[in-house]
């Protein structure tokens, strides 16, 4: 079912819709209906050859307006006063769209009302924008690389606005700190381009910093003028240094702002694109540090199995590993031996009983009597026979036993030899060529190693290269 709206609660929302998406919009038309009440507004309804747009300019802003007030865009000392309103008179409006419920119709709460020569700004604004838009001025490939975190950095700006000391601020708060030098200018009036200018020129010219930044809070069109010039975006295009334009709120562009290697929506956004904020840097280091932690612990961990694999590996391959399987093969076919022996023998003497009762019953007494005789002998020379053929596994055993000894590494060490290794190379050491003087060795004897250096050959031809290691 649909929701069904009280007048109020649509009036509201349109209200919320209204004044979310037109926050400050600038109107430019034609003064007709002017009021102004004992309350001390003004009511005027602004128009143009097809439509007409409600306007209220409330007491406290007009007022805000006068010379030595505080402009309600810019936050800056105002110059002059508030435009004096008639009918017929063509003005620009800047102010937010709003809904006033008792009426249900949507108006224009004024914030600044200007007479329409501003109008005439906007369009030398447009003609300059398009003639330097032709020479290339705003070319994204002329434009340099703006440094991050920058150590040396010049400020051109009034000394005592707003703007300046968010910017500072904002650089107190951010990177590794920053050494900034401001060149105190003029930001609005007809003697501002020109300092701005020399400011650039001289700015490039002393070459001590790695970025300028030019810097000023809101305004009208006719207050950020100096930032519209020729002059300003001719010094702005020679410039050598990368040069950062924080000029105006979010929704005023200069000429400035488009010749500039990098246009920052205000001068807060100018230091915050400059310089990192440390509690991010702090947080970021410290992601890092957990990185490296894990990463390191996984490194370790992968080495630690491998070279528990490795080691494993080495042990089945090693020749100790591999004499000791042969001991206990050797050590199990000598047990196994005379058990086979035994059971070979029992067999065979069953096997006799079994024949010399055969025999018994095949040829009767005599017979098996001469049988039998000839049968001790037979076992008499399988007896015979028996223990030749042990003998001489025995002795061939023996004798497998014996080279099998002889052909351990550590058997010379036993006879008083030595291994002798090179320590540069890790070879073991066969001829006199393979060192020179100097060089460390390691000696390895029957019960542990010796460390000795190649000495010098002398003049008495004494062959002893090796001395002891002090």
């Amino acid at each position: 079912m649909a929701h069904v709206f009280t007048v109020r609660e649509l009036t509201q929302a349109l209200r919320d819709v209204v004044e979310g998406n037109f926050p400050l919009v600038w109107v430019r038309g034609e003064i007709a209906n002017l009021a102004r009440p004992g309350s001390g507004h003004t009511y005027f309804t602004l128009k143009d050859a097809e439509s007409v747009l409600s306007v209220v300019w409330f007491r406290q802003t007009r007022e805000a307006a006068r010379p030595g007030g505080i402009h309600p865009l810019t936050g800056e000392v105002c110059e002059a006063g508030p435009a004096n309103l008639a009918d017929g008179l063509s003005v620009l409006v800047a102010g937010r769209l709003t809904v006033y419920p008792p009426r249900g119709a949507y108006q224009l709460v004024a914030e600044l009302v200007e007479e329409q020569g501003v109008g005439r700004l906007a369009v030398a604004f447009e003609a300059l924008k398009r003639e330097l838009a032709g020479l290339g001025y705003f070319d994204e490939e002329r434009k340099m690389r703006v440094p991050h975190d920058p150590r040396r950095v010049v400020l051109i700006t009034a000394p005592g606005g707003a703007a300046v000391r968010d910017f500072l601020r904002i650089a107190s708060e951010g990177g590794a700190g920053a050494e900034i030098r401001i060149l105190p200018v003029l930001v609005q009036g007809e003697q501002a381009p020109a300092q701005i200018a020399r400011a650039l020129d001289r700015a490039a010219d002393e070459g001590w910093a790695e970025v300028v930044c030019l810097l000023r809070g809101g305004g009208s069109l006719e207050d950020l003028w100096a930032f519209n010039t020729r002059e300003v975006a001719d010094a702005v295009h020679r410039c050598t240094l990368p040069v950062v334009s924080g000029v105006g709120h979010e929704v005023d562009v200069t000429i400035a702002d488009l010749v500039a290697d990098r246009r920052a929506a205000t001068p807060t956004h100018a230091a915050q694109g400059l310089w990192t904020p440390r509690r991010v840097l702090a947080q970021r280091l410290d992601e890092a540090v957990q990185a490296l932690t894990a990463t390191g612990g996984t490194f370790l961990a992968e080495r630690e199995r491998r070279y528990a694999e490795l080691r494993r590996a080495l042990y089945w391959l090693s020749p100790a590993r591999t004499l000791e399987r042969l001991a206990e093969r050797f050590a199990e076919l000598e047990q196994r031996l005379p058990r086979a022996a035994n059971g070979f023998l029992a067999a065979r003497a069953g096997a006799q009983e079994a024949l010399a009762a055969r025999l018994l019953r095949a040829f009767g007494p005599q017979e098996t009597e001469r049988r039998e005789e000839r049968l001790s002998v037979l076992s008499q020379r399988l007896a015979r026979g028996t223990a030749t053929w042990l003998s001489g596994r025995e002795a061939a055993l023996d004798g497998l036993a014996t080279r099998l000894r002889a052909a351990s590494p550590e058997a010379p060490l036993a006879r008083g030899y030595g291994l002798v290794r090179v320590r540069r190379t890790g070879r073991f050491l066969r001829a006199p060529d393979d060192v020179a003087p100097g060089e460390m060795l390691d000696i390895r004897v029957q019960h542990g190693e010796v460390a000795a250096v190649v000495a010098p050959a002398d003049d008495s031809g004494d062959e002893d290269t090796t001395g002891r290691e002090s």
